[in-house]
Formats: structure tokens, C-alpha cells, sequence
């Protein structure tokens, strides 16, 4: 019995996009990979890359090969927010500036085909909490403390 559960905990979830495993995605050439996209990818590659955007891949490439076995990246700083994730991208460390900072943004499978710019917040959400003084009518007559 004790086995079974150990070898519940060792088995990894696999990770599908679209019906495709994450490793095998990641092996497929782009023209392979854009009839899984969305139509707003397929027509953003279709009209061809800048360079900038490809520089951007190759700096990944070139960090990811640079690394050592089994540890992650050093993390490509850009300000292309308007990238869309690709498979090669899987397991980068990508800094995408937000107007202030730079947000370390850790690529994973899950997240291929979306804007690197979702996962760098402009703004920082807001955490509603209790009125201010003078908000209302009746906080005139909290008192401060």
C-alpha cells in the first residue's frame, strides 16, 4: 500500500496545449506550431517578424544554452510587451517592463500563445478598504485616530 502512494507523488502531471505535449511542442518548428494558435497569432505571424522580436528569441536562445544543465536562465530584460509566448520560449526567465519595473516573468508551457504583457500588471490592483475621512457624509464625524 505504502508503495502505490509513493508512486502516486513521483508520476509528474503531463502538460497538454491543445492536445500536444509541452516537450513535443517545444520540438516543433513554428510553421508547425501557428495552426494551434489563435487567429489574432496566426495573423501576427503572418505578417512577419520584426527584429526586435527576433532578437528577443535569440537572446532566450542564447541564455537558455548558456545555463547549466538543470538550472534556469539568466533573465532576458525587454520591452516587448506585445511578444506572443512560443513553445521555444517553455522555461525562460524573461524581465518584461511594466513602465516602472521590470516583472520577472518565468515561461511555462500553460502560457503559450498569450502576450507577455498579461503577465506584467501596468497598475497595481486595487485593494478597496474602509472610506477615508470626508468620503461621506457620515465620516465627518469619525474620529481620528
Amino acid at each position: 500500500r505504502m508503495s502505490t502512494r509513493e508512486e502516486r507523488k513521483k508520476a509528474f502531471r503531463r502538460v497538454l496545449y491543445r492536445g500536444i505535449d509541452a516537450e513535443d511542442l517545444a520540438r516543433m518548428p513554428v510553421d508547425e506550431v501557428l495552426p494551434l494558435l489563435s487567429s489574432r497569432c496566426r495573423r501576427k505571424f503572418g505578417r512577419g517578424l520584426k527584429r526586435q522580436h527576433v532578437t528577443l528569441l535569440r537572446k532566450l536562445r542564447d541564455a537558455k544554452l548558456a545555463a547549466p544543465a538543470g538550472e534556469k536562465p539568466v533573465p532576458v530584460k525587454t520591452h516587448l510587451r506585445s511578444m506572443i509566448i512560443l513553445p521555444e520560449m517553455i522555461g525562460s526567465a524573461i524581465g518584461v517592463y511594466n513602465g516602472q519595473s521590470f516583472m520577472l516573468v518565468e515561461v511555462r508551457p500553460q502560457m503559450v500563445g498569450q502576450y507577455l504583457g498579461e503577465f506584467s500588471l501596468t497598475y497595481k490592483p486595487v485593494n478597496h478598504g474602509r472610506a477615508g475621512v470626508g468620503a461621506t457624509k457620515s465620516s465627518k464625524f469619525v474620529p481620528l485616530k
